[in-house]
């Protein structure tokens, strides 16, 4: 892990779109009017015909995603996450998950990261909604290289898929996409703890897992990038190697990581 290069996941995200666009023709790029935020512009710039800012009308941005998924398109539809799942849920919910159609929906500054942008921006329940929906794969990576695989990952599922992302840069944790889709990645065997974390708080755990190993406590980390579907096998090996489990992220504990998959393992 390298704690001083740091990059932020919305922009993985952008390079990761601009890299699938010259591959796949089939990858279009929606995003609600913020596109430099988000990271979608860098995409635009190379491929301007199969770029569409819809404004500041996330709804219209679902809706138009999912008829571009109907006619062979692999829609990319990007905007923070509060508006994403939030102001656009009924679209995703009824013209995206019931249907189970071929969209990709990446919901950047989620979190409390966007700081300054206050509560109204701070979007603390959107693992909760996409995960209850049907047929909604939920992906919530914790750096730059993860990201990346991440969304090639995503242009491979037929189906809807949610990436999570984050608007603070973080730490880089690999240095080689050795990944796989619904299987968390355990780092270190301590037995004292599992520390189950996602997204930018992968990094946060490693470096407490590092400061708790100079205390003479040794915990294992446990990078769920995937929240939907969850590796249950995981946590049922960790529970029976370890004291304790816990978990961490940067979401509310109601319908998110913790909630959604460790009642009952409470010790």
């Amino acid at each position: 892990m390298n704690f001083d290069k740091k990059i932020a996941t919305r922009q993985s995200f952008g390079e990761a779109l601009l890299e699938l666009g010259k591959t796949n023709p089939s990858i279009v790029v929606l995003d609600a009017d913020l596109s430099a935020a988000t990271k979608t512009s860098i995409f635009a710039k190379e491929f301007p015909d199969r770029f569409f800012d819809m404004g500041i009308a996330e709804q219209d941005m679902i809706s138009t995603a999912a008829g571009l998924s109907t006619c062979g398109k692999i829609p990319f539809a990007a905007t923070f996450a509060v508006f994403a799942t939030g102001r656009a849920y009924d679209q995703v919910r009824n013209s995206v998950c019931y249907p189970n159609l071929n969209v990709k929906i990446a919901g950047t500054h989620s979190g409390i990261t966007v700081g300054e942008d206050g509560a109204t921006h701070q979007m603390l329940e959107d693992i909760a909604l996409m995960r209850g929906l049907p047929n909604m794969k939920v992906l919530s990576p914790s750096d730059d290289l993860q990201t990346k695989w991440a969304i090639e990952e995503a242009s491979k599922i037929n189906g809807p898929v949610y990436i999570r992302l984050c608007r603070l840069a973080t730490p880089t944790i690999y240095d080689e996409k050795n990944f796989e889709f619904g299987k968390g990645i355990q780092h270190g065997e301590g037995t004292d703890g599992a520390v189950f974390a996602t997204g930018n708080m992968v990094a946060k755990a490693l470096q407490a897992k590092e400061e708790l190993e100079k205390q003479g406590v040794n915990i294992r980390i446990v990078d769920i990038h995937t929240i939907k579907p969850i590796d249950k096998e995981i946590i049922v090996k960790c529970a029976k190697e370890t004291k304790k489990l816990i978990s961490i992220e940067d979401h509310s504990v109601i319908g998110g990581l913790r909630n959604s998959h460790f009642r009952g393992f409470d010790r």
